[in-house]
């Protein structure tokens, strides 16, 4: 049978290069992106959208059922930061659009599940460096609090009902084509606009906080991958650690200026950096590379690259 992809959460910082990279892989007319909005965008004007409540059950079961949907990347989810704010209907939203998606697998209406947990996961307690994939987990935010539970719950409906759900855990993600989304990591995206746009950057982080961290091309490489691979490869079933690199605010500006000499870096952290301690520096991830063959193109070299080339030409 053909794989017929629906998309939740589209017009979001990984759904809208993922949207782009599925419709490429298996024909425009084969995925299906949604989201609770019509935006004037590429996922919208290139392809099938639908506005969908993640939140509706209803909807999305109708979705699933008209276009003979059989995997569902579940992306709609408040993120790190933006969730400190609303926290009840971070939990909401988090909680209950994976209860829809798991159950209607349950129900034998689809196939496969991706939904993409984080970082966040960990906590203070967690081993900062070369965090394992087994660990201690106390996360300290609404959003890693709402991604450790569903790591469980994911488990918990494939042991109890079969479902084949497949999971990332991933780092901080830096792309040129979407705006800085309210995450703690996203000032490793607007530093590089500030390059261009100011020749300077306040960052949010101090200086020598280091996190992992990822090219959104090697987390939508991840993304297919893991659900391209044969289901008996798949041998955890919370979420994969998922690494590429990890660097610093200061790392980060030492490498820019090699592309803007004269660009200049100051630190004012605020809220984010309690965020930010409380998650690894380095993430083991020999399991994924082992069970499913993940390994990254990127480093923080050729993204830098990459980075400012893609904007040079397409934003500024």
């Amino acid at each position: 049978m053909d794989t017929k992809v629906l998309i939740i959460g589209a017009c979001g910082q990984i759904g809208t290069e993922l949207t782009a990279k599925l419709r490429a892989t298996y024909g425009v007319e084969n995925v299906v992106a949604s989201d609770i909005r019509k935006l004037e965008n590429d996922v919208v004007n290139n392809g099938i959208f639908e506005v969908v409540n993640a939140l509706d059950y209803n909807q999305i079961e109708h979705l699933i059922e008209k276009y003979e949907i059989t995997d569902v990347y579940l992306m709609a989810a408040l993120l790190s930061a933006t969730a400190e704010k609303n926290p009840a209907f971070a939990w909401d939203l988090n909680m209950n659009s994976l209860f829809h998606v798991l159950n209607l697998a349950k129900a034998e209406k689809i196939k496969k599940i991706f939904w993409p947990s984080s970082i966040a996961v960990f906590g203070p307690t967690t081993p900062s460096h070369n965090t394992p994939q087994y660990t201690i987990m106390e996360p300290t935010t609404v959003y890693g609090i709402s991604k450790q539970t569903g790591e469980r719950w994911c488990e918990y409906y494939n042991k109890q009902y079969g479902v084949d759900v497949r999971s990332i855990r991933y780092p901080g993600l830096i792309s040129w084509s979407t705006e800085p989304g309210g995450g703690t990591t996203d000032y490793a995206v607007d530093i590089y606009h500030k390059a261009i746009t100011e020749g300077k950057f306040t960052s949010f982080l101090s200086e020598d906080t280091g996190l992992p961290m990822m090219y959104m091309d090697d987390a939508i490489k991840a993304t297919i991958s893991i659900m391209q691979a044969p289901e008996e490869q798949i041998k955890i079933r919370s979420s994969y650690n998922l690494a590429a690199m990890s660097f610093t605010p200061k790392q980060i500006a030492t490498e820019i200026k090699k592309h803007y000499p004269n660009f200049t870096i100051d630190y004012d952290p605020d809220f984010r950096q309690k965020i930010a301690d409380s998650w690894p520096e380095s993430i083991d991830d020999s399991l994924a590379r082992e069970d499913w063959g993940w390994k990254n193109d990127y480093t923080i070299e050729n993204m830098t690259v990459e980075m400012f080339e893609m904007l040079t030409k397409n934003v500024y």
